[in-house]
């Protein structure tokens, strides 16, 4: 018998999962600035170890951080513009209009109207002083040297495709839709400063997220990043890598990625992301997706594999389909790709995200990467005592979730389920269901997984308008954010949590 590759998960905690545009600000969305600064000392506060945040990449149209133009770049809709005002490239006055944008929820429209001539007001200016560094950020240009593999073709593909109205490359002239005879073709002047701004967008993205990060270092918080599986049809990953994807010789995809009929959705899920050319990726030593592991482990401390049970089997779905519910399973790269990960990486530290309808492969793989897989708390009380996601049915080595991003916040799930599966939680947890989201919590801070990470909602005590994502919906989702005195009232649970922490062995060693 052989013993895992990964055995990392050997002590308890706890954390939060809550993105930075969930915060609250003035500036339309979360971002990288000082309340997220106060957030992480809340987290040390509250006998925490842990944050996860989801995906970082830039978003298109929905909005959607698991849909992204880049797998490596960041989202400058989260990058802190009231640091340009004190870095002197923006005035006070540049910032009135995006602070009368709403506190509630995040209006997108609007921050795509208002942020994007922010920034690139910024980059003038910095462009005027002739400098090379801004602050303490750094170098600009050893910046852009340190990231010139994915930062080229990023800069090129974004400006290119601001150049053609916001078209996907696909429906781009003939010479431009790939990145080797893209970057060999003749720029006009304004795409040249549009490349130059896209990277200068991306420079002050990693700068401030240099800071936050160490801050959480500092103060003894691991982060948490988010991997999607699957890229976006219209990315920089795609457009720069054509060979990587299962495509036609047009560039159209043979085939496209989903899940059959769930949980969450009775006609499945077609997310129509192209497929992966495995023998090819298997090829090239998997050179592709270890340098994309290795941009996610540079940002963050731990990353969890989205979609996990693809590296076993994939739902392959027509390419012309218009629903995910006619597909077949096909055979991912399984165990082979994770003896070259734990190869390349060592001592690197990854959640399996293992929800959904897991075949006996799936659960073999995870077995043998010795991997936490993930349990939810809402997916256990379907009346049948041997579903594993209930408590006396969980394993040390998982992650367990009151609720994810895709549920409904633990109060809102609760009011809308048949009273018999009230009736099975009341009786399981031994409570009234008046406070559901805080029995949820004080359920996953004493049960045996290793660690529980509950949603800033949950802690809240939010209802289902709180909500951050509803799968198989395409509107909508990623607008929650938290009001300022909801962020307030998160200090006021501090004490309870950090209370649980030390009541159930989750505390930080030192404390």
């Amino acid at each position: 018998m052989h013993a895992p590759l990964f055995n990392w998960l050997n002590s308890r905690g706890a954390g939060v999962l809550m993105h930075p545009s969930s915060l609250p600000g003035n500036q339309g969305i979360g971002t990288l600035d000082k309340t997220l600064v106060r957030f992480i000392d809340l987290l040390k506060q509250a006998g925490m170890s842990y944050w996860q945040t989801l995906p970082f990449g830039p978003t298109g149209y929905g909005d959607c951080p698991y849909s992204s133009f880049s797998s490596r770049a960041g989202n400058p809709y989260l990058i802190d513009m009231e640091a340009m005002v004190e870095c002197g490239l923006l005035k006070g006055e540049d910032l009135d209009e995006i602070s009368r944008l709403g506190s509630r929820e995040v209006d997108f429209g609007r921050l795509y109207l208002i942020k994007w001539p922010l920034l690139k007001l910024a980059f003038k200016r910095f462009k005027q002083g002739a400098c090379d560094e801004l602050g303490d950020y750094g170098s600009f240009s050893a910046f852009k040297e340190d990231n010139k593999s994915w930062l080229e073709p990023f800069a090129l593909f974004m400006a290119l495709k601001i150049n053609h109205a916001g078209r996907p490359w696909y429906e781009w002239e003939p010479k431009l839709r790939c990145w080797e005879k893209a970057a060999k073709a003749r720029l006009t002047p304004d795409v040249k400063e549009e490349v130059e701004a896209q990277r200068f967008y991306q420079y002050l993205f990693f700068a401030q997220w240099a800071k936050i990060r160490n801050l959480a270092a500092k103060a003894g918080i691991s982060i948490i990043g988010d991997l999607p599986f699957y890229v976006s049809r219209d990315s920089a990953d795609v457009w720069s890598n054509p060979e990587c994807f299962d495509l036609d010789a047009d560039l159209n995809p043979n085939a496209v990625a989903g899940v059959p009929p769930d949980y969450f959705s009775p006609d499945g899920q077609l997310w129509g992301n192209p497929l992966y050319n495995w023998s090819k990726i298997k090829a090239d030593s998997y050179s592709w997706w270890l340098d994309r592991l290795a941009a996610n482990f540079g940002i963050f401390d731990i990353v969890r594999l989205d979609h996990f049970r693809a590296f076993h089997n994939y739902w392959k779905v027509p390419a012309d389909a218009q629903t995910a519910k006619n597909g077949e399973w096909v055979l991912g790269p399984g165990m082979d790709f994770f003896k070259v990960v734990a190869k390349r990486f060592p001592n690197c530290r990854i959640i399996a995200e293992d929800l959904g309808d897991i075949d006996d492969g799936v659960h073999k793989l995870l077995k043998d990467t010795g991997l936490p897989g993930m349990a939810v708390l809402q997916f256990a009380f379907d009346g049948n005592p041997h579903n594993l996601h209930v408590s006396h049915n969980q394993k040390a080595n998982q992650v367990l979730y009151p609720g994810t991003h895709d549920n409904d916040t633990t109060r809102g799930w609760y009011d809308k389920l048949p009273e018999v599966y009230r009736d099975q939680i009341r009786r399981y947890l031994r409570v009234s269901g008046k406070d559901i989201a805080w029995d949820f919590i004080r359920e996953a801070y004493h049960s045996v997984p290793s660690l529980c990470i509950s949603s800033a909602q949950d802690i809240l005590g939010l209802g289902t308008d709180a909500r951050m994502n509803e799968p198989g919906t395409s509107m909508g989702n990623w607008k929650w954010r938290m009001t300022q005195v909801q962020f307030e009232q998160l200090f006021v649970h501090a004490a309870a949590l950090k209370e649980l922490a030390g009541l159930y062995g989750r505390l930080p060693e030192k404390e």
